[in-house]
This record gives structure tokens, sequence and C-alpha cells, in this order.
């Protein structure tokens, strides 16, 4: 993050501080995903519906793949999904000679003080660590 970013961070945290203002788990989050690609675009959705598809045991067609969150770090991404013949879940992928390939699925609920050991999981599997600590942050956040 520059040294700009960070101080405009920080004084709209003490402006809104000021005002009464809470932090949507969005803004929140923005610090444990930094150098995370997070924005959720239609291209994006598109993209990824046909992987979460063909990596689930009962088959379903990519138009019944919702998204919570979409994350990318250089070869590996994580998305957080919902369908209609699994509870929601955080699916990993690497991307190898090109393709994108599942590698893994987290699912459940998460309490923040588990943090460290989502991170711990994610790193074990290969993730880098900011999409470690991005996807930790975004299971356990209220949002």
């Amino acid at each position: 993050m520059s040294p700009f970013i960070g101080f405009i961070q920080r004084h709209a945290i003490a402006i809104l501080t000021g005002l009464g203002m809470t932090l949507t788990p969005a803004f929140a989050a923005s610090k444990a995903c930094d150098g995370v690609k997070i924005e959720m675009t239609t291209a994006r959705k598109l993209a990824y519906a046909p992987l979460v598809a063909s990596a689930m045991n009962t088959k379903i067609k990519p138009a019944q793949v919702e998204f919570s969150a979409i994350m990318e770090s250089g070869n590996w991404s994580a998305a957080y999904v919902s369908t209609p013949v699994s509870d929601d879940g955080v699916m990993f992928f690497q991307t190898v000679n090109g393709k994108k390939r599942f590698r893994d699925v987290w699912g459940g609920y998460a309490e923040p003080s588990e943090k460290p050991e989502l991170v711990s999981w994610a790193k074990k599997l290969g993730a880098p660590e900011n999409l470690a600590r991005c996807f930790a942050e975004t299971v356990t956040s209220d949002e």
C-alpha cells in the first residue's frame, strides 16, 4: 500500500470515528486484503462459475453459482460461493500451465479468534500469505 493511501485511510477512519460512524467489514477487510485482487466483476463471475460447477460432486449449472467474494493473488485464487446443493464454502484454485485447477474447499463457520488457524490452513494448501489473510478476514467478517 502506498504511503498516500495509508494516510488517506487513517484520516478517513479518524473522521468517521469522530462522526460516530462505524466501518463496514469490506472497508475493514481492505487492509487484510492488501495485494489481493478482490473486485467482483461480471467477467470474473462468468470465468469462475464453470470452475466451481465442474469441481462439485453433484452436477449443477454455472448459472446456479452465487458469489460472495472472489480473491486472487499470483497464481492462486479463492471464491466464496453458494450453490443449491452445498453449504457455502470457499473454493481454492491454483493456476498451473495457464489453467485454474481446483485444490480444496473450506466450509463452515469461523469466529474471528480462529483467523490464525484459517491462515495456517490456507498456507499449508499452498496459498500465498496475503490470500490466506484475506480469506480468513472474509469468512470471519459479519457481512
